[in-house]
């Protein structure tokens, strides 16, 4: 994205294995201008997100070269459940990493966000790849936020497709579906990349195989990580959804259509989300009448062309 050469962007993670793709996807990229990252609970707590964020940073050779600061270690309003059965006991397939001398900043995500839009004028694009929480807190602290981001890029929602975590409710919008619908309402510019691009766009194990032969020396120890990391995804994957030896590329589609336009097509819907019902708590609902009036206007990604978003992806590599 040619706006990207000036915007700064801050990836806002629940720091799990999907998550660490998206993450060393951006940073060696070249094309993401990374002023944090903030960590929220969610694959795992908010302190595991950090520790891991810290140590992919050393991993990817960017050590106390980004500041990380953490956020939110629960929903704005209801209980906090983890997803370890996903994404393993540490939240990246339980490969160990090396600890990082580097340290979280002070500073909490919330207040790191509202600064950080500050300073950076109107040139600050937020990547949320977790629950909306923090992005939600930041909107509280200064209600003119959505003037001043430039873009908000969601992984979340399924508007046309199934849930993942209930029959209707995608993961990221459901753990926190308050923050979720406080964020969409918010006026913000923003693009939901969810269940209905995401689950299209799938990681084969021949993909990680045709990595390990092709990538930079320098990304050696980067391809072995997301391969060792990613066999937890394809088991969790198997068992769940029957995939054979792949898995759908979640927060890296996000990172991708941040970075990369024309990837995704997007397509404008009103949206709101559902914090009430009994069955349906964190739907993404649509207003897909022929005259919506309800929920506010949100690009929404509906469609994606799969086989040249992994090769942009692991082409990073």
């Amino acid at each position: 994205m040619n706006e990207m050469n000036h915007s700064k962007m801050i990836i806002d993670a629940d720091t799990g294995i999907d998550d660490a793709l998206a993450i060393l996807a951006a940073l060696k990229s070249g094309k993401a201008d990374l002023a944090g990252i903030t960590t929220v609970f969610g694959n795992i707590p908010v302190e595991m997100a950090t520790d891991n964020t810290l140590r992919l940073l050393k991993l990817a050779g960017f050590e106390n070269a980004i500041p990380v600061s953490q956020g939110a270690s629960r929903p704005l309003a209801r209980g906090v459940e983890f997803a370890t059965h996903v994404h393993g006991k540490n939240g990246i397939g339980d490969v160990e990493l090396p600890a990082s001398s580097q340290a979280a900043v002070e500073e909490p995500a919330d207040d790191f966000i509202v600064r950080t839009a500050d300073e950076l004028g109107g040139e600050l694009v937020i990547v949320s790849l977790g629950r909306l929480t923090n992005v939600a807190q930041a909107l509280r602290k200064d209600p003119s936020l959505p003037s001043k981001v430039k873009h908000l890029y969601i992984m979340g929602g399924a508007v046309r497709v199934p849930g993942n975590v209930t029959q209707v409710a995608e993961a990221n919008i459901w753990g926190d579906p308050e923050a979720a619908e406080a964020v969409m309402q918010s006026g913000m510019a923003i693009t939901l990349i969810g269940l209905d691009v995401t689950m299209r766009t799938l990681l084969h194990q021949s993909d990680l195989d045709r990595l390990q032969r092709t990538c930079k020396p320098e990304n050696r120890a980067v391809a072995d990580f997301i391969n060792r990391s990613m066999q937890y995804y394809f088991e969790f994957y198997r068992q769940s959804n029957g995939f054979e030896a792949c898995a759908p590329l979640h927060d890296p589609l996000t990172v991708l259509a941040a970075i990369e336009p024309g990837l995704v097509a997007m397509e404008s819907m009103r949206l709101s989300v559902e914090c009430e019902g009994r069955h349906c708590i964190g739907m993404t609902v649509a207003d897909l009448r022929n005259r919506p009036a309800v929920g506010q206007p949100v690009q929404v990604g509906v469609e994606v062309d799969a086989e040249r978003a992994v090769n942009a992806l692991m082409a990073i590599f």
